[in-house]
């Protein structure tokens, strides 16, 4: 039996040291997994509290357009395009200039502006004051107009007449394309007389100064040529209505037939003033200051000086397409110059 002592011995540490070594293996197996689960572990409760993942911007604005209600009229301004107004187009005394220039890097948007069409629904007829750039002023910033107009619920051939403050291409731009197609083909066009005159004559173009005004000569009559040609082009003199509840505002000075429109309905009056006022926050606290595109500046002054008087007395909305969008607000007197107060948004109204 020694032997067989010796090799049961032999046989149990043989036994022994395998059960060791598995147990060794299972420990550290299991020390291995335990780390595995709390990973995951870990991984599964940090995830839910993770911060999520960045959503992508989108860039696109609400279209451009703002419904106002002015007695029983539905004005509808329509973006054609936001605007800096450049400092080299204000012209004045040193000191007013100076002031804005070391102004502008702590208040750079005291210059922005806009380009704006606005149109009157009167129940009857779709009018439209102005109508933008479109693509003949801007170097192609402009031209959103007609998007918004159909934004807005309405064609271009639905507006029946287009009434023109002046001849400058960034309000009259977005009638005419650049191959000469009318963009509003029922529309009949009605400018003051003295203004078409001016802009569309080619002896006066002659003659004219290489200033800042030299270019909207050529472009007025290529925009004008079309509506001409389809016999939808008209001028008007004095202060005959176009059309009812509508009276006409010489404004002369910015250009020579400078006009700006004033709409009456139910005791209410928004008047479409043109360009009256280009930098709102330079022009409405220093109305001296007059711009490069005035075709007689001193006129310009005296016109805006007794105009803003007058309308900071009168509870009178102004459209102006060069204020900021959508435009529409009231003149209060402040100080030397005036304050702009803004129509407050809303989306009610009454109707009567």
């Amino acid at each position: 039996m020694p032997g067989l002592h010796g090799v049961q011995i032999k046989g149990d540490s043989t036994v022994s040291s395998i059960v060791v070594k598995r147990r060794n293996m299972f420990k550290r197996n299991s020390i291995r997994l335990a780390a595995v689960l709390m990973v995951a572990l870990a991984s599964f409760i940090a995830t839910p509290n993770a911060a999520p993942a960045t959503a992508p911007e989108h860039h696109d604005q609400v279209p451009g357009f703002y419904r106002l209600k002015v007695g029983d009229l539905e004005v509808t301004a329509l973006l054609d395009g936001p605007a800096i107004l450049d400092p080299h187009w204000l012209t004045g005394e040193k000191a007013t200039l100076d002031g804005v220039v070391k102004a502008l890097p702590e208040d750079p948007h005291m210059l922005d502006a806009a380009d704006t069409g606005f149109l009157v629904n009167t129940g009857k007829q779709l009018i439209l004051v102005d109508a933008g750039s479109g693509t003949w002023f801007g170097g192609g910033a402009f031209g959103h107009l007609v998007g918004n107009l159909r934004s807005a619920g309405y064609t271009p051939e639905e507006v029946d007449l287009v009434l023109v403050t002046h001849l400058h291409s960034d309000h009259i731009g977005g009638l005419t394309t650049q191959d000469g197609n009318r963009v509003f083909p029922n529309a009949e066009i009605y400018v003051a007389k003295e203004e078409s005159d001016f802009w569309l004559s080619p002896e006066i173009a002659a003659k004219a100064p290489k200033d800042a005004n030299s270019q909207f000569f050529q472009s007025a009559q290529a925009i004008a040529a079309p509506y001409i040609e389809a016999g939808k082009w008209h001028t008007f003199s004095g202060l005959e209505p176009i059309v009812d509840g509508m009276q006409i505002v010489p404004l002369h000075g910015h250009t020579p037939g400078h006009t700006a429109y004033e709409f009456s309905s139910q005791r209410k009056k928004i008047l479409f003033w043109g360009d009256t006022v280009h930098g709102q926050r330079v022009q409405l606290q220093h109305p001296e200051v007059t711009v490069v595109f005035d075709v007689d500046p001193p006129a310009a002054l005296a016109t805006r000086k007794q105009l803003l008087s007058k309308l900071a007395s009168e509870d009178v909305v102004i459209a102006g397409p060069h204020m900021l969008f959508p435009g529409f607000g009231r003149l209060h007197k402040q100080g030397n110059g005036y304050s702009w107060a803004p129509v407050a948004f809303t989306d009610k109204w009454d109707d009567k």
